[in-house]
């Protein structure tokens, strides 16, 4: 297929996408949840359950579903996740589930540690179970701990979704004394260039 050419079905193509993702999270959290399995939601999810209470048009689609456990709680979480058709794969010290039949890990559920680096380099750890909280339907990490993962990835898909929370006020000037000076840093620059 060539870069001009369109499927006649796009717009039915990327109303699936996303609707893929938002389905295999609602599976993954309703399998921990019946499992009695502490977990809170992470990454660009995250991002849109925060953004989403104030401005729904401002939600950023994200391809994949990032789950926070404390690590003694994996066996469990595997049992329960294979008990819903995700298989679980440790690849490259990543630890996704790829959902049954023909998943692939890029779309998976992806495991973080809690009070664990996701990276050796990174400065600061994943959040700790105590830095999550009770979303409407499934419990997410705290605003300041997302805004702090997000600040230590650095990628630009996590500029982006700094912007996407300047924009709609979740975060503001007041926000950089909570954090080390180099995270704090990297805050003060988006919120100083707001069109990147």
């Amino acid at each position: 297929m060539h870069a001009s050419t369109f499927y006649p079905d796009t717009i039915d193509r990327m109303e699936r996408a996303v609707n893929q993702v938002k389905l295999r999270l609602r599976k993954a959290v309703e399998a921990l949840e019946a499992g009695g399995v502490p977990y809170a939601v992470v990454g660009g999810n995250a991002v849109a359950a925060w953004v989403t209470q104030v401005d729904p048009g401002s939600e950023r689609f994200t391809r994949d579903v990032d789950i926070l456990i404390d690590r003694d709680r994996l066996p469990a979480v595997i049992a329960v996740m294979e008990a819903v058709g995700f298989e679980y794969a440790n690849t490259s010290g990543v630890d996704p589930f790829i959902e049954k039949p023909d998943g692939r890990p890029s779309d998976g559920v992806h495991l973080l540690y809690a009070g664990e680096k996701v990276k050796a380099e990174y400065g600061t750890t994943a959040p700790t179970m105590a830095e999550t909280e009770r979303g409407p339907e499934f419990q997410v990490v705290s605003l300041e701990a997302l805004v702090r993962m997000k600040l230590e990835s650095n990628r630009r898909k996590d500029q982006l979704h700094l912007d996407d929370m300047i924009g709609v006020g979740l975060i503001d000037q007041t926000w950089t004394n909570r954090f080390p000076p180099y995270l704090a840093e990297r805050l003060q620059h988006l919120l100083d260039t707001p069109d990147g």
